[in-house]
């Protein structure tokens, strides 16, 4: 037989589930704006009722029931969803931030304007040919120096602030070396606790929270995998234990190394073992390019050309070279420059050499700062290149008139050359040189931006579908609050006429005939 104050306890069961429920409501709404928070629910499971079956149990009609238990607070995610957003967080973090290296680049090379290598390029010649038709006016000859300087000046602040942005890109990457490593030093940590905590049989959600925010961060940076490890002692079934973190390639594959003969997967976490690898990254001797990127002792060339993330484009923007040459967005971007304006200035000193001044000079070089004995060494040839110390100490050294051209007036009305030295324009074509560096920049920052907007509106809308299952809903949190209100008051209520009831029993029941 059950107990006469069996409707007491079961009420009081209710009373404290609910209010457990009241008070799981009332976290989640004051969370509602907590970046990483997802909503939690308190499960509900009934108690064990009465009797249990056997064959000495009560004769009653069945077995009754003895209330309700708050079982666990567990958090609201779907695991499906955050595979998918990290992995398209990592093809987001990796074109996000190509695109913003080529815009600083196109914004760089400020294409068209009136301060642009084009425009520079144009006012040159044309000084050129006003020269032929004057070649004898001091004015007309210095205003070939003066957009002779402005040229070079030009290929020079051009190449200065490209390494300078290249440079803004190397001390980006060591702030997002650092970030990495910090957020894989916290991950593990997190992990180390939450494995202390679930064999008692307790549900850190908060942990976990923390965890996957940290995770999704790690996404936009490298690729990943996360792989879970089941809970140890007397974890609750809802327990989502400590995580593995694997890196991945473009195809969402698991990045392997050799290591003693034997193929191994890159773990960047063990969870089992509470351990991580730091990422580094190496630069060369002259600190040109990257030499070497890694995690723990683990080399990952691969990782460069095939697992996406915001790092490898950071890589990729600032060169690197891993035994095959010097490769990326800035170092062949400048390579693209230098090899343009070495082939113009060696081509134009060879017309100038080749002609007069108004003194009768001549094998004069109107351009220094390159290299005429090797005509093949460009290497920095647009952050080096000046007009020449005897075109500046003298413009009758600017040689406009041709060799062949003799008279009493010492070649002063003779131009040829400097007709000769505006053809350079078309021998050379350093304007579709130039012209097919802007374009293939174009190409590829608008390529660059397409696939940002792309990927970032598909990382924005499994985003979206996240926030459906695992972010806090007002109006469906004040819907839960009412009902877990109604019921916390139906249960005291119940103990107010279970109150009754045995008041009826034990003060007003056997006094008949008083």
């Amino acid at each position: 037989m059950y107990s006469t104050f069996h409707g007491l306890e079961t009420a009081r069961r209710a009373m404290n589930a609910h209010q457990a429920a009241i008070h799981t409501t009332g976290n989640n709404i004051a969370n509602a704006n907590t970046e990483g928070y997802s909503r939690q629910r308190v499960n509900f499971t009934q108690e064990t009722p009465f009797p249990n079956p056997g064959r000495n149990a009560p004769r009653i009609p069945g077995q009754i029931g003895t209330g309700v238990k708050a079982d666990s607070v567990q958090r609201i995610r779907e695991n499906y969803l955050d595979i998918q957003f990290r992995g398209e967080n990592a093809q987001a973090g990796y074109w996000e931030k190509s695109h913003d290296i080529y815009t600083r680049i196109e914004d760089l090379m400020n294409e068209p304007s009136d301060n642009s290598i084009g425009r520079t390029l144009d006012r040159f010649w044309q000084s050129l040919q006003d020269l032929s038709v004057h070649p004898e006016d001091e004015g007309a000859r210095s205003v070939v120096r003066q957009r002779g300087v402005a040229l070079a000046d030009t290929f020079n602040y051009i190449s200065d602030s490209l390494e300078a942005n290249r440079q803004d890109l190397k001390k980006e990457m060591d702030t997002t070396q650092k970030e990495v490593n910090s957020m894989l030093e916290q991950i593990n940590e997190l992990n180390k606790q939450i494995a202390r905590v679930e064999p008692h049989g307790h549900l850190p959600n908060k942990l976990y929270d923390e965890r996957d925010l940290l995770i999704d961060r790690l996404s936009g940076m490298i690729n990943i995998e996360v792989e879970r490890n089941e809970s140890k002692g007397q974890a609750v079934a809802a327990a989502e234990g400590t995580v593995d973190i694997f890196l991945l390639n473009e195809e969402g594959d698991r990045l392997t190394t050799e290591s003693a003969g034997e193929t191994q997967e890159v773990m960047v976490i063990n969870g089992e073992s509470g351990s991580y690898e730091s990422l580094s990254i190496t630069f060369g001797e002259d600190a040109t390019s990257v030499s070497e990127v890694a995690f723990g002792n683990t080399q990952l060339d691969d990782l460069i050309n095939s697992s996406p993330g915001k790092i490898q484009a950071l890589v990729k923007g600032y060169g690197y070279d891993f035994g095959d040459g010097v490769s990326g967005v800035y170092p062949e971007l400048l390579k693209d420059l230098d090899e343009m304006v070495h082939d113009f200035a060696v081509e134009f000193n060879k017309v100038h050499q080749s002609g007069v001044g108004l003194d009768g000079s001549d094998e004069v070089n109107f351009y220094s700062g390159i290299d005429m004995v090797n005509t093949d060494n460009a290497t920095n040839a647009s952050a080096t290149i000046r007009v020449s110390e005897e075109i500046m100490e003298d413009l009758k050294n600017i040689a406009a008139a041709s060799k062949t051209a003799e008279g009493d007036e010492g070649y002063a009305g003779d131009g040829s050359n400097a007709l000769n030295l505006a053809a350079v324009k078309d021998k050379v074509d350093v304007q579709g040189t130039y012209q097919g560096i802007i374009g293939d920049l174009a190409v590829k920052t608008m390529e660059a931006g397409q696939m940002r907007d792309n990927t970032g509106n598909l990382k924005e809308s499994i985003e979206f579908n996240r926030q459906q299952v695992s972010s806090v809903s007002l109006d469906e949190e004040m819907t839960n609050l009412i009902q877990f209100q109604h019921a916390f008051n139906a249960a005291a209520r119940n103990i107010t006429m279970v109150d009754e009831m045995l008041d009826r029993i034990i003060n007003n029941m056997g006094i008949v005939g008083r």
